[in-house]
């Protein structure tokens, strides 16, 4: 046997040994599974610029209006402005609304209804790297990392899905993996977690 044909089967030795080990780090993590359950009961919507509420006060119809949180988190309605609102949960802003009409109206009774938008920044969804349409969304009560998927289209042809992490900004920034590409692309249900307000979903791109 030729000099050559020894060097080439060395080769092939060591690549061979040297494939489990290429695998394991490509299927490995060095972040811990999100956990499956993460909601909480007690969740309450917190109000944030953009979105657009609707101010019902009851038995007074013409002071009644939808108004829109501006960006610097305040508001303005029928007798009374830059009231700050960002930040607050909409019964706490009811009862702020109700403090102020007070001084026109007596015994005023507010209900504020939220009428479209996405939340503060600290509680959005962000979703970037390999996904279809990268973006941030408003969380909603049970939101899972199926929904998530859903709202920006699913992954990439180019996403190594299950080297995916989340960023949990509830939890001082603590990073857990996900399997997205055992979730979308094999229908994996085991795979779906909740996730908390603030998560940012982190995608990677497959060097594979």
């Amino acid at each position: 046997m030729s000099r050559s044909t020894h060097l080439m089967s060395a080769l092939r030795k060591f690549a061979l040994l040297l494939m489990p080990l290429a695998l394991a780090a490509c299927t490995s993590s060095p972040y811990p599974p999100a956990p499956t359950q993460a909601y909480s009961d007690d969740y309450n919507y917190i109000l944030g610029p953009g979105d657009s509420v609707s101010i019902v006060v009851w038995r007074n119809p013409e002071i009644s209006s939808t108004v829109t949180i501006r960006p610097d988190g305040k508001i303005t309605g029928t007798l009374f402005e830059d009231l700050p609102a960002a930040g607050r949960d909409p019964s706490t802003l009811a009862r702020e609304i109700e403090q102020v009409l007070s001084k026109y109206i007596r015994d005023p009774i507010v209900s504020v209804i939220v009428a479209g938008g996405i939340g503060p920044y600290s509680e959005q969804i962000r979703v970037i790297g390999e996904a279809a349409k990268p973006q941030a969304l408003a969380y909603k009560q049970k939101m899972t990392l199926l929904d998530v998927l859903i709202a920006v289209g699913g992954i990439t042809e180019f996403a190594d899905g299950n080297a995916a992490t989340i960023l949990r900004t509830s939890e001082g920034d603590k990073q857990y993996n996900v399997r997205l590409k055992d979730l979308v692309r094999r229908g994996d249900v085991t795979a779906n977690v909740d996730v908390k307000p603030g998560d940012i979903l982190i995608i990677p791109q497959s060097w594979f």
